[in-house]
């Protein structure tokens, strides 16, 4: 495992102590979701209540739509009239965002509603894709205004918020916000105004950077209720990127990887488990699915009963009861998954 030679602060050598109870034993019981009737599907979002959401393909495998699985079951909530849509995010309440295709091909983020998709609307600029949503009904994600410049916005009680940039300007800058906590607090990531692109956190109206692990680039994927930050930032050199962890915007503490030089980190739970992707020995530049306790990195696939016909490739999120979902390849098919802790 590469790590950094710099000390751990305080904070998350409390968190280490505080995850001792999981134990290093963890192991997980495996769901397949499934599919519509197509040969893949991937999950990205689950609730307190195990819902899930992602997308998955229809017979033929020319559509994918958005599916919200519960209770075994997948249940098939359509698109917005294009032939590709994706669930990201699934709150408390079972309300569903991401986005789809219309009729014409634009891109539009959604939220839903009785099981039916909604279009939240846009700044302008045609398009927008929505990423997270809280338990308020919040939801964060990037637009386009009418310059074509893409901005991440916060979606609340009807109306879409500009949460501006850390100096970007032009339309071949891609800025957006990706998770968004139950205080109102968004990560994600802008360009400078010097053309790179750094995770940043927002809240009560300023966007601030997180800065780097040395290197120039960074970006911030998750955040849970205690203001614990994940995402990705690269390395002195630029020669890698590794998975982070920040405590309400402090310094970064890099968490390594399996192997290699790249890992990321998705999402973190309320007790600050974190789960991820990252190269692995002898993997070259393919990916396994990490969680990160205990101050480790583990292999989702060695946390699994042996010969389970798996190989996870990514894990998107978890939910504060320890369950993960992800994507993975079974019996040769790209399919998602639900690990259920034991």
């Amino acid at each position: 495992m590469n790590t950094k030679s710099h000390s751990r602060p305080w904070w998350l050598l409390v968190l280490m102590v505080t995850l001792s109870a999981f134990g290093a034993a963890q192991t997980y019981s495996i769901t397949d979701l499934g599919t519509l009737g197509g040969n893949s599907s991937d999950a990205r979002g689950i609730n307190v209540s195990g819902e899930v959401t992602g997308y998955a393909t229809k017979a033929g495998d020319a559509v994918s739509d958005v599916f919200s699985f519960s209770n075994g079951t997948m249940t098939d909530l359509g698109t917005l009239g294009g032939t590709f849509a994706i669930g990201n995010g699934v709150n408390s309440s079972g309300q569903v965002t991401g986005y789809s295709t219309d009729t014409s091909g634009h891109y539009r983020a959604f939220v839903s509603s009785g099981g039916t998709l909604i279009d939240i609307g846009d700044l302008g600029g045609g398009t927008a894709v929505a990423y997270a949503i809280n338990d308020l009904g919040q939801v964060v994600g990037s637009t386009q205004l009418p310059s074509g410049d893409n901005r991440p916005f916060l979606y609340s009680s009807g109306r879409m918020t500009d949460l501006g940039t850390l100096g970007s300007h032009g339309s071949q800058f891609w800025n957006t916000a990706q998770a968004v906590n139950n205080s109102g607090q968004v990560v994600g990531w802008s360009y400078n105004a010097n053309g790179d692109f750094l995770a940043f956190v927002w809240n009560k109206g300023k966007m601030r950077s997180l800065g780097t692990l040395g290197g120039d680039w960074s970006e911030a994927w998750g955040i849970n209720d205690n203001g614990l930050i994940t995402g990705m930032a690269y390395t002195a050199g630029n020669l890698g990127a590794h998975a982070f962890v920040s405590k309400k915007g402090a310094a970064m503490s890099d968490l390594g990887t399996l192997g290699g030089s790249y890992s990321t980190a998705f999402a973190v739970n309320r007790t600050g488990v974190i789960v991820g992707e990252s190269t692995y020995t002898g993997g070259g530049n393919n990916m396994h699915a990490f969680i990160y306790r205990n101050g480790k990195m583990k292999d989702l696939n060695r946390l699994v009963p042996p010969n389970s016909g798996w190989v996870f490739g990514t894990a998107r999120s978890i939910n504060d009861t320890g369950q993960i979902v992800g994507s993975g390849i079974h019996n040769g098919q790209q399919h998602g998954f639900l690990l259920t802790p034991q």
